[in-house]
Protein backbone atom coordinates (compact mmCIF):
# COMPACT_ATOMS: atom_id res chain seq x y z
CA UNK A 1 0.00 0.00 0.00
CA UNK A 2 3.04 2.18 0.91
CA UNK A 3 4.33 1.91 -2.84
CA UNK A 4 0.80 2.83 -4.53
CA UNK A 5 1.10 5.86 -2.30
CA UNK A 6 4.27 6.90 -3.11
CA UNK A 7 3.47 6.21 -6.75
CA UNK A 8 0.18 8.41 -6.64
CA UNK A 9 2.34 11.48 -4.85
CA UNK A 10 5.06 11.03 -7.82
CA UNK A 11 2.33 11.29 -10.45
CA UNK A 12 1.50 14.47 -9.11
CA UNK A 13 5.08 16.07 -8.45
CA UNK A 14 5.54 15.24 -12.28
CA UNK A 15 1.76 17.00 -13.16
CA UNK A 16 2.54 19.84 -10.67
CA UNK A 17 6.55 20.42 -12.44
CA UNK A 18 4.75 19.76 -16.42
CA UNK A 19 2.20 22.52 -15.77
CA UNK A 20 4.66 25.35 -14.28
CA UNK A 21 6.91 25.30 -17.50
CA UNK A 22 4.00 25.38 -20.17
CA UNK A 23 4.04 29.37 -20.56
CA UNK A 24 1.09 31.89 -21.06
CA UNK A 25 -1.30 28.98 -19.54
CA UNK A 26 -4.86 29.98 -17.53
CA UNK A 27 -4.84 29.05 -13.76
CA UNK A 28 -7.94 28.57 -11.48
CA UNK A 29 -8.34 27.26 -7.73
CA UNK A 30 -5.16 25.92 -6.64
CA UNK A 31 -2.60 27.57 -7.78
CA UNK A 32 -0.78 30.75 -8.51
CA UNK A 33 -2.59 32.61 -6.50
CA UNK A 34 -5.63 30.68 -5.70
CA UNK A 35 -6.63 27.63 -3.66
CA UNK A 36 -9.57 25.52 -3.79
CA UNK A 37 -11.22 23.90 -1.28
CA UNK A 38 -15.01 22.36 -1.64
CA UNK A 39 -17.41 20.73 0.34
CA UNK A 40 -20.93 19.06 -0.09
CA UNK A 41 -23.41 16.17 -0.46
CA UNK A 42 -22.34 12.76 -1.50
CA UNK A 43 -25.19 9.39 -1.82
CA UNK A 44 -23.13 6.00 -2.17
CA UNK A 45 -25.16 2.88 -2.83
CA UNK A 46 -22.72 -0.49 -2.93
CA UNK A 47 -23.22 -4.26 -2.05
CA UNK A 48 -22.97 -5.35 1.64
CA UNK A 49 -22.47 -9.01 2.46
CA UNK A 50 -22.04 -10.30 5.83
CA UNK A 51 -23.65 -6.86 6.80
CA UNK A 52 -27.11 -8.07 5.26
CA UNK A 53 -26.67 -11.31 6.47
CA UNK A 54 -26.98 -10.51 9.64
CA UNK A 55 -30.12 -7.98 9.27
CA UNK A 56 -31.81 -11.51 7.75
CA UNK A 57 -31.40 -13.36 10.63
CA UNK A 58 -32.66 -11.04 12.85
CA UNK A 59 -36.04 -10.82 11.03
CA UNK A 60 -35.90 -14.34 11.42
CA UNK A 61 -34.98 -14.72 14.62
CA UNK A 62 -38.08 -12.01 15.76
CA UNK A 63 -40.31 -12.66 12.97
CA UNK A 64 -43.39 -12.74 15.34
CA UNK A 65 -42.12 -9.92 17.44
CA UNK A 66 -41.36 -7.23 15.06
CA UNK A 67 -43.55 -4.15 14.32
CA UNK A 68 -41.90 -4.60 10.71
CA UNK A 69 -39.06 -6.20 9.23
CA UNK A 70 -35.55 -4.33 9.74
CA UNK A 71 -34.63 -2.77 6.58
CA UNK A 72 -31.49 -4.08 4.68
CA UNK A 73 -28.27 -1.77 3.85
CA UNK A 74 -27.06 -0.42 0.21
CA UNK A 75 -27.44 3.50 0.54
CA UNK A 76 -25.62 5.60 2.59
CA UNK A 77 -25.03 9.24 2.31
CA UNK A 78 -23.42 12.00 3.83
CA UNK A 79 -20.84 14.77 3.31
CA UNK A 80 -17.53 15.37 1.29
CA UNK A 81 -15.00 18.21 2.07
CA UNK A 82 -11.91 18.65 -0.04
CA UNK A 83 -9.08 20.24 -1.58
CA UNK A 84 -8.23 21.32 -5.28
CA UNK A 85 -4.65 21.31 -5.21
CA UNK A 86 -4.19 22.91 -8.41
CA UNK A 87 -6.57 23.58 -11.35
CA UNK A 88 -4.90 24.61 -14.65
CA UNK A 89 -7.01 25.81 -18.09
CA UNK A 90 -4.31 24.47 -20.60
CA UNK A 91 -5.54 25.36 -24.47
CA UNK A 92 -9.22 23.34 -24.05
CA UNK A 93 -8.57 21.23 -21.46
CA UNK A 94 -8.90 21.79 -17.29
CA UNK A 95 -6.61 19.61 -14.84
CA UNK A 96 -7.33 19.39 -11.52
CA UNK A 97 -5.58 17.41 -8.93
CA UNK A 98 -7.39 17.16 -5.75
CA UNK A 99 -7.81 15.32 -2.54
CA UNK A 100 -11.42 14.68 0.01
CA UNK A 101 -12.56 13.45 2.90
CA UNK A 102 -15.94 11.45 2.88
CA UNK A 103 -18.28 10.40 5.43
CA UNK A 104 -20.91 8.56 4.96
CA UNK A 105 -23.48 6.82 6.91
CA UNK A 106 -26.79 4.59 7.30
CA UNK A 107 -29.04 3.68 10.28
CA UNK A 108 -31.96 1.34 10.75
CA UNK A 109 -34.14 0.46 13.81
CA UNK A 110 -36.61 -1.28 14.57
CA UNK A 111 -38.89 -2.47 17.44
CA UNK A 112 -40.12 -5.85 19.01
CA UNK A 113 -42.59 -6.73 21.50
CA UNK A 114 -41.29 -9.45 23.75
CA UNK A 115 -42.81 -10.93 26.80
CA UNK A 116 -41.23 -8.97 28.90
CA UNK A 117 -42.25 -5.22 27.07
CA UNK A 118 -41.06 -3.47 23.82
CA UNK A 119 -37.09 -3.34 23.08
CA UNK A 120 -35.88 -1.48 20.33
CA UNK A 121 -32.55 -2.43 18.15
CA UNK A 122 -30.63 0.27 16.23
CA UNK A 123 -27.92 -0.26 13.77
CA UNK A 124 -25.62 2.49 12.59
CA UNK A 125 -23.21 1.93 9.82
CA UNK A 126 -20.51 4.50 9.09
CA UNK A 127 -18.04 4.38 6.09
CA UNK A 128 -14.75 6.90 6.02
CA UNK A 129 -12.79 7.73 2.58
CA UNK A 130 -9.88 9.32 1.92
CA UNK A 131 -9.05 10.07 -1.18
CA UNK A 132 -6.47 11.39 -3.56
CA UNK A 133 -7.60 12.38 -7.39
CA UNK A 134 -7.47 14.01 -10.70
CA UNK A 135 -10.17 14.68 -13.25
CA UNK A 136 -9.89 15.68 -17.07
CA UNK A 137 -12.29 18.39 -18.40
CA UNK A 138 -13.33 20.80 -21.10
CA UNK A 139 -15.21 24.28 -21.15
CA UNK A 140 -18.19 24.25 -22.76
CA UNK A 141 -19.36 27.90 -22.28
CA UNK A 142 -18.09 30.91 -20.47
CA UNK A 143 -19.86 29.56 -17.49
CA UNK A 144 -20.59 25.82 -18.08
CA UNK A 145 -17.38 23.29 -18.00
CA UNK A 146 -17.71 19.28 -18.59
CA UNK A 147 -15.50 17.23 -16.42
CA UNK A 148 -14.83 13.94 -19.24
CA UNK A 149 -13.21 11.73 -16.67
CA UNK A 150 -13.48 12.13 -12.78
CA UNK A 151 -11.25 9.65 -10.64
CA UNK A 152 -9.76 8.85 -7.53
CA UNK A 153 -8.11 6.47 -5.50
CA UNK A 154 -9.88 5.64 -2.27
CA UNK A 155 -8.93 4.30 1.47
CA UNK A 156 -11.61 3.45 3.01
CA UNK A 157 -12.60 2.34 6.99
CA UNK A 158 -15.64 1.31 8.24
CA UNK A 159 -17.24 1.34 11.98
CA UNK A 160 -20.89 -0.80 12.89
CA UNK A 161 -22.33 -0.18 15.96
CA UNK A 162 -25.66 -2.17 17.34
CA UNK A 163 -28.14 -0.99 20.11
CA UNK A 164 -30.19 -2.87 21.77
CA UNK A 165 -32.71 -1.35 24.44
CA UNK A 166 -34.37 -4.64 26.26
CA UNK A 167 -37.36 -4.30 28.25
CA UNK A 168 -35.70 -4.95 31.73
CA UNK A 169 -34.03 -1.38 30.88
CA UNK A 170 -30.98 -3.00 29.67
CA UNK A 171 -28.86 -1.60 27.13
CA UNK A 172 -26.59 -4.01 25.11
CA UNK A 173 -23.88 -2.05 22.51
CA UNK A 174 -21.44 -3.61 20.32
CA UNK A 175 -19.20 -1.92 18.18
CA UNK A 176 -17.23 -3.19 15.43
CA UNK A 177 -14.58 -1.51 13.23
CA UNK A 178 -12.95 -2.57 10.17
CA UNK A 179 -9.98 -4.65 10.73
CA UNK A 180 -7.40 -2.89 7.82
CA UNK A 181 -7.92 0.04 5.69
CA UNK A 182 -9.09 -0.88 2.14
CA UNK A 183 -7.78 0.49 -1.25
CA UNK A 184 -10.70 1.31 -3.97
CA UNK A 185 -11.30 3.64 -6.51
CA UNK A 186 -13.98 6.03 -8.09
CA UNK A 187 -14.45 6.88 -11.77
CA UNK A 188 -16.90 9.15 -13.15
CA UNK A 189 -17.95 12.35 -14.93
CA UNK A 190 -19.83 15.45 -14.16
CA UNK A 191 -20.39 19.26 -14.74
CA UNK A 192 -19.09 22.65 -13.43
CA UNK A 193 -21.13 25.87 -13.15
CA UNK A 194 -19.53 29.14 -12.41
CA UNK A 195 -21.06 30.97 -10.61
CA UNK A 196 -18.58 33.72 -9.75
CA UNK A 197 -15.45 33.51 -12.30
CA UNK A 198 -13.04 31.54 -10.93
CA UNK A 199 -14.05 32.34 -7.10
CA UNK A 200 -17.26 30.31 -6.79
CA UNK A 201 -18.66 27.25 -8.96
CA UNK A 202 -21.37 24.47 -8.39
CA UNK A 203 -20.45 20.69 -9.21
CA UNK A 204 -21.85 17.66 -10.01
CA UNK A 205 -20.63 14.42 -10.40
CA UNK A 206 -22.38 11.02 -11.17
CA UNK A 207 -19.57 7.77 -11.00
CA UNK A 208 -19.16 4.60 -10.01
CA UNK A 209 -16.93 4.15 -6.81
CA UNK A 210 -15.25 0.52 -6.12
CA UNK A 211 -14.80 -0.44 -2.50
CA UNK A 212 -15.17 -3.42 -0.39
CA UNK A 213 -14.97 -4.17 3.82
CA UNK A 214 -13.30 -7.28 4.66
CA UNK A 215 -13.61 -8.14 8.24
CA UNK A 216 -14.58 -6.22 11.54
CA UNK A 217 -14.22 -6.61 15.01
CA UNK A 218 -15.07 -5.06 18.09
CA UNK A 219 -11.80 -3.99 19.88
CA UNK A 220 -11.52 -6.74 22.02
CA UNK A 221 -11.17 -8.81 19.05
CA UNK A 222 -14.47 -10.14 18.69
CA UNK A 223 -15.30 -10.50 14.73
CA UNK A 224 -18.57 -9.80 13.16
CA UNK A 225 -20.48 -12.67 12.20
CA UNK A 226 -23.46 -12.57 9.85
CA UNK A 227 -25.43 -15.68 10.24
CA UNK A 228 -23.25 -18.51 11.45
CA UNK A 229 -19.51 -18.30 13.39
CA UNK A 230 -18.01 -20.23 10.21
CA UNK A 231 -19.65 -16.64 7.42
CA UNK A 232 -17.01 -14.78 9.62
CA UNK A 233 -14.28 -15.84 7.57
CA UNK A 234 -16.49 -16.78 4.31
CA UNK A 235 -18.18 -12.92 3.00
CA UNK A 236 -16.70 -9.60 3.25
CA UNK A 237 -18.64 -6.93 5.10
CA UNK A 238 -19.33 -5.12 2.17
CA UNK A 239 -18.86 -7.30 -0.87
CA UNK A 240 -18.43 -4.09 -3.31
CA UNK A 241 -19.45 -0.49 -3.83
CA UNK A 242 -21.65 1.10 -6.52
CA UNK A 243 -23.45 4.16 -8.28
CA UNK A 244 -22.49 7.39 -6.69
CA UNK A 245 -23.39 10.86 -6.78
CA UNK A 246 -21.86 14.50 -5.51
CA UNK A 247 -23.24 17.82 -5.52
CA UNK A 248 -20.73 20.06 -4.08
CA UNK A 249 -19.91 23.96 -4.15
CA UNK A 250 -16.17 25.29 -4.87
CA UNK A 251 -15.00 28.08 -3.23
CA UNK A 252 -11.53 29.90 -4.36
CA UNK A 253 -9.46 31.53 -1.50
CA UNK A 254 -6.40 33.93 -1.94
CA UNK A 255 -3.36 32.98 -0.70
Amino acid sequence: MLVRKLSFFSFFLILIFWQSNVPAQTFGFGCLGFVGGYGGYSYQQFQPGSLNDYVENFNTLYNDSLSSPLQKFGKADGYRLGLNFFRAKIKWFIITAKGFYQNLSEEHNVNAYLTGGESNTTLELEIKNWALGIDLGTQITGALSWKVVDAAVLFNNASFTTTQNMPNAVTIVNQYKSESTSIGYTIGTGFILEVIDEYVSLEGVAAYTQFSIDKMKTDEGKYFVGIQPSSANDKKFIEKGGFNAVVQLNVGLPL
